[in-house]
């Protein structure tokens, strides 16, 4: 009886550990490509139609840098909006397991959307975002990391 407890209970830990893995709810810290440096902390929510947003909750000072306040250069319906609060991920769908696609990036340095792709890692605490216009091997990756 407690052999069947503790396989039970090791399958469910397991089980429950893999769900959580593939959920991209949370708190995630953007890393910049280039530099290796934290950039902005970033809420993932699921929205009602199963598709994945996220939003600025945080940038993240760095030397020598001084933050943008307002989306200046982005087309409508960003344009001047606050970046703190501001929706940079939209529509990310996951296609198969810990793969997602369809989804749009803005970037509110330069004002530029581009379609993205990511894979999850199969612990859950990373999320590879790819960023590309027209084709994937043209585009820039980013690594983002969970905060929760």
């Amino acid at each position: 009886m407690r052999k069947l407890q503790f396989l039970s209970a090791i399958l469910f830990s397991s089980l429950s550990g893999f769900a959580l893995a593939k959920d991209l709810n949370g708190t995630w810290q953007n890393i910049d490509d280039k530099t290796g440096s934290p950039k902005a902390l970033l809420e993932i929510r699921k929205m009602p139609n199963g598709s994945y947003n996220a939003k600025v909750t945080k940038i993240t000072p760095r030397a020598g840098y001084t933050p943008r306040e307002t989306c200046a250069n982005c087309p409508a319906p960003y344009t001047n909006k606050p970046i703190l609060g501001l929706d940079v991920l939209t529509g990310l769908k996951e296609t198969k397991e810990g793969n997602y696609d369809h989804g749009k990036i803005l970037d509110p340095l330069t004002g530029k959307i581009y379609s993205t792709k990511a894979k999850l890692s199969p612990n859950g605490n990373r999320l590879t975002l790819r960023g590309y216009v027209g084709v994937s091997a043209l585009g820039r990756s980013q690594t983002w990391i969970r905060q929760d």
